[in-house]
């Protein structure tokens, strides 16, 4: 009776994993290349925001008022830079994506691909002297749901370790989890600050880069141990 009991506990288990309403799981290579793609061109979109000026005459002094779309440029590049690395360290350490992951990286990505518009509005803002608060909220807001994202992803992926893979340990998620946690917080009293001071709150907001662009401690032995194993494999 006790194999019965147990066969019929795995039937159990396996019914219900079958069941489960966010799908099977699957290899996230092909997320992540899409993802990649993704961010290449939200990247490649900032620059073409960048009109040249009408007046060719005064060229040179034109060239010098386009300063806010340059800001902008630079700033939006490395942001978007700096969430790429940030993906592809939360991919190295998830070993499968579901539905609901998949899902969520969409959310993602639709978000990243809205920053042009998003770094458009603010250089145009800054640009013209008009609506510079609106325009660094709206800027702001945009970010705020992309870091959002990067923690419900994470903490989804690394619930029970469910999709993470074997070489990640929980010291080395931890990590990962803190790094990301701060974001959220750190951009909405950016974007607050901009309302008050657009200047102030967008400085606030660079802030974010150097600090994020810092690697993560205790990601890098998982990632060795990781490599050892594959390795290891026949």
């Amino acid at each position: 009776m006790r194999w019965f009991r147990a066969a019929r506990g795995a039937s159990t288990k396996g019914a219900t994993r079958s069941s489960n309403p966010i799908g099977a799981e699957r290899d996230p290579k092909r997320l992540v290349t899409f993802s990649d793609a993704v961010i290449a061109i939200a990247v490649t979109l900032l620059v073409l925001e960048i009109q040249p000026p009408e007046d060719t005459e005064h060229l040179l002094r034109g060239l010098f008022e386009l300063w806010p779309s340059y800001v902008a440029y630079a700033i939006t590049f490395l942001l978007i830079g700096q969430m790429w690395v940030n993906h592809h360290v939360m991919f190295d350490h998830i070993r499968s994506a579901d539905r609901m992951l998949l899902l969520l990286n969409t959310l993602l990505l639709m978000v990243i691909a809205f920053l042009p518009f998003a770094s458009s509005l603010l250089a145009h803002a800054f640009e013209s002297g008009h609506g510079q608060r609106t325009a660094l909220i709206f800027y702001g807001a945009t970010y705020e749901v992309a870091a959002i994202l990067f923690n419900v992803i994470w903490e989804y992926a690394r619930r029970g370790r469910r999709l993470l893979t074997s070489t990640t340990d929980n010291d080395t998620a931890r990590a990962i989890s803190r790094r990301f946690r701060p974001a959220p917080l750190w951009i909405a009293v950016g974007t607050a600050l901009g309302a008050l001071h657009p200047v102030v709150g967008l400085v606030v907001v660079v802030a974010f880069i150097p600090f994020y662009w810092l690697p993560i401690k205790g990601e890098v032995g998982s990632i060795q141990r990781a490599r050892e194993q594959s390795k290891g494999d026949p």
